[in-house]
């Protein structure tokens, strides 16, 4: 299976973007926020990233430097700071402890908050075909289920005048990033050699799972999207790319961009979930519904996922 989902256009109306936003970054120096932070500057917005200075920064970002695990730092480094931001993007948040560190720290402080989570809180072997956010079964734990907790914490929380939306991306790829979509050969560091020495690549289920992959510049592009939306306003938006293709189809655009043929040996998927039963959410079918999205007038991914993964293995050679 290998299309193009029709992009939905929202009739909705909202108000237009400032054309300089004060944005503000917890994480900036990593593949996500990285690709974020550049896209904000070549557009000309003003961007600071609070991060523990372990990492550089992209050309053009101010840096607050704090560990966010250590409280006490990362509110005394936000505080120096007068800045009111208009529009505040949670990288890092990984628990509902982040999610209560938001809401206390930025409510008086960001007009709109956006917290980055993750198609993994839905429960795998629950799933509709495509998934939307209503009626959803959920992980209670893991991963995806920390994640969870983060939504229910934001929604739940007292965020005063700011706004927030909730992002739940599905596999990103893309410059910055290690190309692979499912095991053995998720984020691999040696596929493109692997594929050129012709070796048969090791796929979970021969690779037969629904994906929807979606380019990084592309949610970055969603995520501004959100700035000055009041639409967008206490929401929980599925994100992903507009094709959808089995997961073994994402290694042969790879291999055609190479130029070199694709070899695939399955691997068992109750062998591999019984030594590896964290990994369960990677064995599903990855298809979401992008009505929400639309109608909150949230920009929707559109770049070809052929087209994508060309700019990928052209920024890894």
């Amino acid at each position: 299976m290998n299309a193009d989902i029709q992009s939905v256009r929202s009739n909705r109306k909202k108000e237009p973007m400032p054309s300089r936003l004060n944005i503000l970054l917890i994480g900036g120096s990593g593949f996500v926020s990285g690709t974020l932070a550049r896209l904000a500057v070549a557009q000309g917005h003003v961007v600071t990233a609070i991060t523990r200075g372990q990492r550089a920064l992209p050309v053009g970002v101010t840096p607050l430097v704090a560990d966010r695990k250590q409280m006490a730092a990362f509110a005394s480094a936000l505080q120096q700071t007068e800045t009111v931001w208009d529009l505040v993007v949670d990288c890092i948040g990984y628990g509902p402890e982040d999610a209560l560190q938001d809401a206390a720290l930025l409510r008086e402080r960001a007009k709109h908050l956006v917290f980055i989570s993750t198609d993994f809180v839905y429960a795998p072997d629950k799933r509709r075909f495509p998934q939307g956010e209503e009626d959803a079964d959920y992980l209670a734990d893991g991963y995806g289920g920390k994640k969870r907790q983060a939504e229910i914490v934001l929604a739940t929380a007292d965020t005063g005048a700011m706004r927030w939306t909730v992002l739940r991306p599905c596999h990103i790829y893309g410059p910055g990033s290690l190309l692979g979509c499912l095991p053995e050969h998720g984020r691999d560091s040696q596929l493109i050699d692997r594929l050129r020495r012709g070796e048969s690549l090791r796929l979970v289920g021969g690779g037969h799972f629904l994906q929807q992959p979606i380019l990084a510049a592309d949610l970055a592009q969603t995520i501004l999207s959100c700035a000055d939306n009041p639409a967008a306003h206490g929401q929980i938006c599925n994100v992903s790319g507009p094709t959808v293709v089995e997961s073994w189809q994402y290694y042969q655009i790879i291999a055609d961009i190479l130029g070199v043929s694709l070899a695939v040996e399955e691997l068992s998927v109750t062998d591999y979930l019984r030594a590896n039963p964290e990994r369960a959410s990677f064995f599903c079918h990855r298809i979401y519904d992008l009505s929400r999205l639309s109608a909150c007038g949230l920009r929707i991914p559109a770049t070809p996922l052929a087209d994508g993964l060309r700019a990928h293995v052209e920024s890894l050679e």
